[in-house]
Order: C-alpha cells, then structure tokens, then sequence
C-alpha cells in the first residue's frame, strides 16, 4: 500500500473521529442503554434494579394511553409532513424563479430565520398569539368581524394549531434543500421543454419532481424522524391537553420518565417509537429506491 493511500485514510480517520465520538456518545450508548433498561425494574428513587424481563412491554401493548398517544403522533405526522413538503417545495420553486441574486438570498434567508430560533422560544411566542382573550390572532379575526377562537384548550382546532406554529419553525430547512435541489437540475431541460411548447404544469411534472426524487426522498426521511419525536410545542403550548388530543408520544414518554419516575417502562415506550421509525425509514427508502436513477 502506497504512502500517499496510507495518508489519505489517516486523514480520513482522523477527519471522521470526532463525529463518530460524538455520534457514540449521544446515540448508540443511550439507545443500548435504553434498550437494556426496559428489561429491569428501575427507579431513581430505588436502589435495587430486579429483573423485569418482558413485563414492560406487556404493559405498553395493554395502555390505553400509549395507544392515545401513538395515534396522536400518527395523526400529526401524517398531517405535517405532507403540509410541509408542499408548502417548502411551492416556496423553493418560487423563490428560485426570482433572477434577482439579492432579493433571492432576501427571501431564503427570511423562511429560514425561524428555523435558527430555539422551538422552545417559537412555541411561548405562539401559545401568546393563540390566547383566546388577547391573542394577535383572534385579534385581526373580531377585526375583520369573525368571532374568536379557542385555538389551544379547544380539542378540535388545538392539534391544528400545534401543526401551524411547527410549520411555521419548521419550513426554512426543507426550502433550503429543495432549492439546493433545483439548482442541481439542468437548465437545458427545461429550454428543451419550453422550446415543445410544454406547459408549466407538464414541466413541474415530467422535470422538476422526477428529477428533485434523490432530495424529496432525503427531505421526506428526515422530516419523518424529526416530525415523530416532536416534542417542545407540545409540552410548553398545550401540556398533552386538552383531552389528551395533543398527548404526543414523546410527551407520554417524558411523563412517564420524570413525572412518574417509570424509566423501565418510558425506555420500552422510546424502544417502540425507535422501531416504528426505523420501519418507516425503511419503508420510504424501499419506495423511493426505484426513483433513484433519471
């Protein structure tokens, strides 16, 4: 092995340790332990840890509550991700037809700015624009003569409410990708498609949503995995309430680890949302694998 091969991997090596330290450090070990302690009986407030073996996962699969609570996550996901890969990819396309370089980074670097604030900070900001009494929101509504909302203690529009405000914090990720993604496509395509007369729709179609395939599949993962263990909005805006109708999965697992000091049984609840994501990771990357190649 020559000397210039040898250097290239050490400098690899070396370029990829701290990452994958960190990546140890953060991921795989908690994961391992949290995976072993869902076989024990273990409590801060205790000193022996017996063994439990499955007992926690018997629990998991006859509460109501986590049930509750994998539907609500379900019910968000499955509203969220479609409304922002839309809305983020709607935005990019119309952001990367301005010419202007100046007014194009202008608009990208205002959808993105929600995206740097802390989710926590967003969701105080909307919780108070939410108020029922007070809020600027039900405050333009009597405005324009429409009567006021109850949009966080109302169990029909407070879900609702939650899937606007992330999308709000949310969008500037996707938007960034998607136009990275557009830029990529080649130019001769669409002039060969202007010059068949194909109309914007035919071009949007057959170009643009063939060809961005590779990063709506790298979007549509990310924002899965994101989206599933949503969890800030939801404890600091609504608590869960009311009825439980934004009783999200991370927020059940939070409360059962700090609330109620079950860490075996939050662990066995996290171990589930790990192999529910990591199915539909798989599933997606099954689907759009046959999409990969133009």
């Amino acid at each position: 092995m020559s000397k210039q091969l040898l250097s290239e991997r050490r400098f690899v090596i070396i370029s990829l340790a701290p990452i994958l330290l960190l990546f140890m450090v953060f991921s795989v070990i908690p994961i391992a332990i949290g995976t072993v302690l869902m076989f024990f009986d273990y409590s801060p407030l205790s000193s022996s840890v017996p063994f439990a073996g499955l007992k926690h996962i018997q629990e998991l699969f006859a509460d109501p509550m986590f049930f509750k609570s994998l539907g609500v996550t379900f019910t968000f996901v499955f509203i969220a991700i479609p409304a922002n890969i839309i809305i983020t990819l709607l935005i990019a396309i119309g952001i990367n037809k301005i010419r202007n370089g100046f007014f194009r980074n202008g608009f990208r670097t205002m959808f993105f700015l929600p995206a740097v604030a802390p989710l926590a900070g967003s969701a105080v900001i909307w919780t108070t624009m939410f108020n029922a009494d007070s809020g600027v929101i039900n405050m333009a509504l009597n405005s324009l003569g429409l009567p006021s909302v109850n949009w966080l203690t109302d169990p029909a529009t407070a879900l609702i409410s939650i899937i606007i405000m992330t999308l709000w914090a949310d969008v500037g990720y996707n938007i960034v990708l998607f136009m990275a993604g557009i830029d990529s496509i080649p130019e001769s395509l669409y002039e060969a498609a202007e010059l068949d007369g194909a109309s914007p729709w035919h071009v949007f179609w057959s170009i643009t949503i063939p060809m961005l395939s590779r990063t709506m599949l790298f979007v549509f993962i990310m924002t899965s995995i994101s989206y599933f263990q949503m969890f800030p909005q939801f404890q600091i805006m609504t608590s869960g309430g009311p009825l439980y109708e934004t009783y999200v999965l991370a927020l059940n697992i939070y409360d059962q680890a700090f609330t109620y000091m079950n860490m075996s049984y939050a662990s066995a609840m996290a171990f589930m949302l790990l192999i529910i994501i990591l199915i539909l990771t798989l599933i997606q990357m099954r689907i759009g694998r046959s999409q990969w190649e133009h």
